[in-house]
């Protein structure tokens, strides 16, 4: 298991580095909440970043399939979680994914938005 752990922490290391390169600024890594962790959170401009990361070794399954709507749930709810505690109500909040594959990296900006009912 460290060696998956040791992967997925990379991924963060480069999901992170390519958000600075895209002017983002980097708030926080792996914060843990009641309801889930958090890979990533950044800021665009104005915009509360919640970032999820995912790296697939393999070439048969796109790390974007991973992360289901039950995955999405949890990860609102740990971003309010976040987002309460900064006491910035005003910031809008926007779930960023980076993909990872071997050889690639792709940042996907607005990957999802909450269901009204989540």
């Amino acid at each position: 298991m460290p060696g998956v752990r040791r992967l997925g922490l990379e991924a963060e290391d480069r999901a992170a580095d390519l958000l600075l390169r895209q002017g983002m600024t980097l708030v926080a890594r792996r914060v843990k909440t009641r309801s889930g962790e958090i890979d990533l959170v950044a800021l665009d401009g104005e915009v509360l970043v919640i970032v999820e990361v995912r790296q697939r070794s393999g070439n048969w399954n796109l790390p974007e399939t991973s992360l289901d709507q039950t995955k999405q749930r949890r990860l609102v709810r740990a971003a309010e979680e976040y987002a309460s505690t900064l006491g910035r109500s005003d910031l809008s909040i926007r779930y960023d994914f980076v993909a990872v594959d071997p050889g690639d990296i792709r940042h996907l900006r607005d990957f999802f938005r909450p269901e009204p009912d989540w």
